[in-house]
């Protein structure tokens, strides 16, 4: 099994090494934070700022009243008025409007909030992991990935590594590409595994499976019929079905098959390959998919054709955020994923790109 070191850098906090063939933020240059596009310089952070006034911020700006927030707080409603003000003499300007029934954000303070919330959800997770740390392997691993990734490997990994840590909890969240990417930038998620969307600068990607995309249809349909690998001039003009841009295939598609006849002309739209597959059964179409995403064995009335000229292919990615330390009991399972992946019987078109450790 593969397992994941911890690394060292100058006065900097631990960070995963490679699992692969690089880490998310382990190179040994002096990276500068980011909240959203926002660059922090940790130099000019004012420190009389602490967790206790972002929490009271972010309490009175949630519930809308002093009253109720104190009770949130459990802390007296003057001792959070206080709170408050230092919060607002500390940053140099006011946070709320304070009227008679409600308390309203500045448009400064609505801007903010977002980040406050982030740093309480990664300082929070991080005291999490240290916990779970000194508890002995106890703790939660969370994770966002696509059902594709769920059904092909993911599961029987985390199957595998609870047999080992069955102390330890997971959360696994089924979502698209762009909620993924969301997920783990906000610090909901411990690491995410999709293919890109936007490619955000604050996260890290490290591919794991290269998956090629092909047709899928009815086996009855003359594209099924056809022997060799399909070719984009050969797809008819009607009957296609494809994923709303939303959508991670959707979006690839759009970005790398713009001049495809049948992608610009009108058709029908999914946002699931449930609703996709459901749709081939039931009718003469066709969609243009991943390897991955196909599912011959609930579906025996369909079949994947491989399709080039030009060969299109997305890369299944493990996605975390920069400058954030996995936990080690993410690490271990990240270890048993790869190590599940070097013996997966994945289908025709994907291939295992991840690299275990030297």
């Amino acid at each position: 099994m593969c397992v994941l070191r911890w690394g060292y850098g100058a006065g900097r906090l631990p960070r995963v090494r490679s699992i692969l063939e690089r880490v998310p933020g382990t190179n040994n240059q002096k990276e500068p934070a980011y909240y959203s596009g926002i660059k922090i310089n940790p130099t000019s952070v004012n420190h009389r700022v602490t967790l206790k006034h972002l929490r009271s911020f972010v309490a009175v700006a949630e519930t809308g009243s002093f009253t109720l927030a104190s009770a949130r707080l459990c802390v007296t409603q003057s001792a959070l008025t206080a709170a408050i003000q230092q919060f607002e003499d500390a940053v140099g300007q006011k946070m709320f409007d304070r009227s008679t029934r409600r308390v309203e954000l500045t448009r400064d303070a609505q801007r903010f909030l977002p980040e406050a919330l982030r740093v309480l959800r990664a300082f929070d997770n991080a005291v999490g992991d240290l916990i779970a740390l000194s508890s002995g392997g106890s703790g939660q691993i969370r994770i966002a990935a696509a059902a594709s990734v769920i059904r092909q490997f993911l599961a029987r990994s985390i199957e595998e590594f609870r047999q080992g840590y069955p102390d330890v909890s997971v959360t696994l969240r089924d979502a698209g590409a762009r909620e993924i990417e969301r997920l783990v930038l906000e610090g909901e998620v411990d690491f995410g595994i999709e293919s890109s969307y936007q490619r955000s600068e604050n996260l890290e990607y490290v591919p794991l499976v290269n998956d090629r995309y092909g047709v899928v249809c009815r086996t009855d349909m003359p594209l099924a019929a056809e022997r060799g690998p399909l070719r984009w001039p050969d797809l008819p003009a009607t009957g296609y079905v494809s994923f709303s841009a939303d959508t991670g295939i959707g979006h690839f598609l759009r970005q790398h098959a713009p001049h495809w006849p049948a992608l610009r002309d009108p058709h029908d739209e999914v946002t699931s390959t449930t609703s996709l597959f459901a749709l081939l059964c039931a009718g003469p179409r066709y969609s243009v998919v991943p390897a991955m995403a196909f599912r011959p064995t609930e579906f025996p009335q369909l079949v994947f054709r491989e399709l080039e000229a030009p060969t299109l292919s997305r890369e299944i990615c493990l996605i975390t955020r920069r400058l954030r330390s996995l936990s080690s009991n993410a690490q271990r399972l990240l270890g048993v994923v790869v190590a599940n992946l070097r013996n997966a019987q994945l289908p025709a078109g994907a291939q295992v790109v991840a690299r275990a450790p030297d």
